[in-house]
């Protein structure tokens, strides 16, 4: 199964990428670098909903341009500051801060010792486009934060989006919320494969959940179903004047086959949404109609949320060209993607919705190339994995805070960040040399995963809501054995592994050096983690050389 790319032309809709990627393309890719190992470890048993004990701050640049944002969302910091009942802490950053510069302004500054860990705000709101605060700083403290972003062409939009909080907030809460979901059906492989893969699942698992009265959603839509124009359905739904969630599958516009005419164009165009039959949704479709008033979109799409300076996955598919790999196939992916020189910054099609007095309160979406890895999932035996997307509707459905919702996606990037350096650690201790054709190619499926994963964002701020009533310790359904394993992974695997066999044991290492591209399978069938299972057949290894160094 190829991998996806969710990016089309701004002429003609087209894919940029019309036949995907062989996941054997991934054996181009570059080695990741290394992960550093956090210096601090909050506590995290108090209650995550709660300002009061996770505290609320803002991070703006530096300069007059930094003042002006602040006075303009001053009402919201005020009632931030009322609301947790101390001071908001604001932080002022340089512009074009680096991955390095981000992780050193965290240790340094976010991590300051003077400051005691309880006035630490884990909800962070940054002001500003990302020529101004970095995406990379974003990414470096969404880790263990809560943080979005809000930016505008002026201050006036920073104003009303603050407005429009504060109002949905002070109003009357409705009893529920509404859960759309629409795919463009266009007809192409990545759209094609994001349907069935991810919203068809995702749609089957709400559906089951609220069944059980854990998926509170007020009504359930597949506006996708016999739809002639996605782009008036799209509207049509959207213009509910009630809390809803939306949920929203398709390419991304990226550059005209001739390029961009220029940095405007491209700042108005990129990332917004291609529907096919020759209908797009951009901003000017947004800035004067209702759309999803106090919702919150989820927009999955190629830059979809913004653009970096460089994408992630240039130095990959400038290898891949460069050993002829599919060059006919990344060509043109190259051609539209950011350089050095280029500034980076925060769609046009978001911002629109943002800034809107009847638009929504918080979208999340893609900055740089979205592929269809973070739910495809080609490396593993499954194949699929929609189940990382659930956490976020269920959580907004529960009336939980923005932040809270995208955190459950985050958790995934973490956990496989851990995984590769815990492959890396097990490489430098057995010698390069040992690592097999099968453990380079997982290696490099955790890396687009992790990059793909690292690409999604929250634009608003993080302690926004849906206007619904909430149901503090909702009660959860007795879990069935693959919900177990989609919320505590290795934690059951661990539990499980003391109710084995020595001779279980032995078959699964057996099995592991006959076929040790199955480790996934194997591991998920005896029931401990995949680290566990390489650990055995060390072990089984080593006992079985120090017998056979004994014949003579």
């Amino acid at each position: 199964m190829n991998i996806e790319l969710l990016l089309a032309h701004a002429d003609d809709h087209r894919p940029i990428l019309a036949e995907g990627i062989p996941p054997a393309a991934l054996s181009a890719a570059p080695r990741p670098a290394e992960l550093p190992l956090p210096t601090h470890l909050r506590y995290d048993a108090a209650d995550p909903e709660s300002l009061p004990d996770q505290r609320w701050g803002v991070i703006a640049p530096e300069g007059p341009a930094g003042d002006r944002l602040l006075g303009a969302v001053a009402p919201l910091c005020q009632a931030r500051r009322e609301a947790q009942g101390a001071d908001v802490r604001v932080y002022r950053v340089p512009a074009g801060m680096g991955p390095v510069d981000a992780a050193r302004w965290k240790e340094e500054v976010y991590w300051d010792r003077s400051v005691r860990e309880e006035d630490l705000p884990r909800y962070l709101l940054i002001l500003g486009d990302a020529d101004q605060v970095s995406w990379d700083l974003q990414l470096r403290l969404a880790s263990d934060t809560f943080i979005g972003r809000v930016a505008f062409a002026a201050e006036a939009g920073y104003a009303a989006y603050a407005d429009k909080v504060l109002r949905w907030e002070r109003a009357e809460a409705a009893a529920a919320a509404r859960a759309v979901f629409l795919t463009v059906r266009d007809g192409t492989a990545a759209t094609t494969l994001g349907h069935e893969a991810l919203m068809k699942p995702t749609l089957e698992l709400a559906s089951a959940r609220k069944a059980e009265g854990v998926f509170p959603a007020s009504e359930i839509v597949a506006a996708f179903d016999d739809v002639l124009s996605p782009l008036d359905a799209l509207l049509e739904h959207a213009a509910r004047r009630e809390p809803g969630m939306l949920f929203t599958i398709s390419h991304g516009i990226g550059a005209p086959r001739g390029g961009w005419k220029s940095l405007a164009e491209q700042r108005a165009l990129q990332g917004a949404m291609a529907l096919g039959l020759g209908q797009r949704l951009a901003a000017e479709d947004l800035r004067s109609r209702p759309f999803l008033p106090g919702g919150v979109w989820f927009l999955l799409a190629c830059y979809g949320a913004g653009t970096p300076s460089v994408s992630a996955y240039r130095h990959w598919l400038e290898r891949m060209r460069a050993a002829g790999q599919y060059a006919g196939r990344v060509d043109a992916v190259l051609a539209g993607l950011p350089a050095g020189s280029a500034p980076p910054f925060v769609a046009a099609l978001p911002q629109a919705a943002l800034e809107n007095p009847d638009g929504p309160l918080a979208v999340i979406g893609h900055v740089d190339l979205a592929w269809t890895y973070s739910f495809q999932d080609a490396g593993a035996p499954r194949g699929s994995r929609p189940a990382r997307f659930q956490g976020i509707f269920r959580a907004l459905a529960d009336g939980g805070r923005a932040g809270v919702a995208y955190h459950e996606l985050l958790r995934f990037f973490a956990e496989t960040s851990v995984e590769l350096t815990t492959l890396d650690n097990e490489d430098a201790r057995a010698g390069a040399a040992a690592a097999g054709d099968a453990e380079l190619a997982r290696k490099a499926h955790l890396w687009m995963l992790r990059n793909d994963l690292a690409g999604y964002v929250l634009l608003g701020d993080p302690a926004a809501r849906l206007p619904i009533a909430r149901t503090p310790g909702r009660p959860r359904p007795p879990a069935t054995l693959p919900d177990v394993q989609a919320i505590v992974g290795f934690k059951l695997k661990a539990e499980r592994k003391v109710a084995l066999d020595p001779r279980r044991m032995e078959e699964a290492v057996l099995e592991l050096l006959g076929e040790p591209e199955a480790q996934d399978a194997i591991a998920d069938r005896v029931g401990i983690s995949r680290s566990e299972l390489r650990r055995w057949a060390d072990i089984y290894r080593d006992a079985g050389r120090a017998a056979l160094a004994k014949i003579r």
